[in-house]
């Protein structure tokens, strides 16, 4: 076995997996997985900069994750910086920070790169499952970006817009300072094309409409997921490989930018950190499943970190 540590740094939050990896086939033990909620794209639309206290967040998050790292004694380390710190011009300060916790220059990976990783880590399970036909078409929606991404065994093309939860939030749902809680009408309608524009663009790219099957991946689809099953508490092992239809998914989007803060925050399986953002991520996958007619989306709990922990045991070997 080799055991191996991947960490996915993005606009939202930061994710940490540990796993060991079969070097004969290449399949993954999970020995820790955990995210934070750290914001790191916090202003980043509108000031193109790193806010202090979200770099502050993310370094915090960083020191917990390596003492994680340290413990299990993992013997590679891979991390990956998405959306945020793309687009920001003192990029420079996060990836010092990171260096001097973690021991890793963080790879600030292009959207293509990441659309990889995610596909990877989203179907190298589903190869033979009923009723899954491919290709497949996995979306991850981010807070800063979305990746689209069309394969059989193997990405055939994928494209990276600028629409994710926080983005669109910030960009759309703030008035003087704080949230519109709930929005009005016609926050929602600009919001939702900015969602179609950025659809127009994907398709430019890749084919939505030849898939079969849509994965689904990130927060805001694993969030939509525990709502329609009405969960306790959030379950992973009981959204891993969830099917929601898309009228449900058409419900819980129209609730939950009709819901104010409070309601919200009441849902049991919602994380404090979603609250905010969760209504513009459930709007963009509505948005995706209605463009490609999709009556269902399969929800993964594993995405760009399996991706990146399967390519760093495979570069291990």
């Amino acid at each position: 076995m080799t055991r191996v540590a991947a960490v996915d740094c993005g606009t939202n939050s930061i994710r940490l997996l540990v796993a060991d990896a079969d070097p004969a086939t290449g399949e993954l033990t999970d020995l820790d997985r955990r995210m934070t909620i750290v914001r790191l794209g916090q202003g980043v639309d509108r000031t193109g900069r790193l806010a202090p206290e979200a770099l502050e967040r993310t370094f915090a998050a960083c020191r917990e994750y390596a003492a994680v790292i340290k413990e299990h004694g993992a013997e590679r380390l891979r991390f990956a910086a998405t959306s945020a710190s793309r687009d920001a011009e003192n990029r420079d300060v996060f990836v010092r920070g990171v260096l001097d916790i973690l021991g890793v220059e963080p790879e600030v990976i292009t959207g293509d790169q990441e659309a990889e990783f995610s596909f990877i880590g989203a179907t190298k399970e589903l190869a033979g499952r009923d009723h899954l036909d491919k290709p497949y078409l996995v979306v991850d929606i981010g807070g800063g970006s979305t990746e689209f991404v069309v394969g059989e065994d193997h990405v055939r093309a994928a494209r990276s817009v600028d629409v994710g939860c926080v983005r669109l939030t910030e960009r759309h749902l703030v008035h003087d300072g704080t949230v519109t809680d709930p929005p009005t009408g016609a926050q929602v309608a600009a919001m939702r094309a900015d969602i179609e524009a950025a659809l127009d663009l994907a398709e430019e790219t890749v084919p939505l409409r030849e898939a079969r099957t849509l994965v689904g991946l990130a927060g805001s689809v694993t969030t939509v997921s525990a709502i329609a099953q009405d969960l306790p508490e959030y379950d992973s092992a009981a959204i891993h490989h969830s099917r929601v239809s898309r009228d449900r998914v058409r419900e819980i989007s129209d609730w939950l930018l009709r819901s104010t803060h409070a309601e919200r925050a009441a849902v049991p399986s919602m994380h404090p950190g979603r609250v905010d953002v969760i209504g513009a991520g459930a709007l963009v996958l509505l948005a995706i499943m209605e463009r490609t007619g999709a009556e269902e989306v399969v929800v993964s709990e594993h995405d760009i970190l399996d991706g990146m922990a399967h390519r760093c045991a495979a570069e291990a070997r």
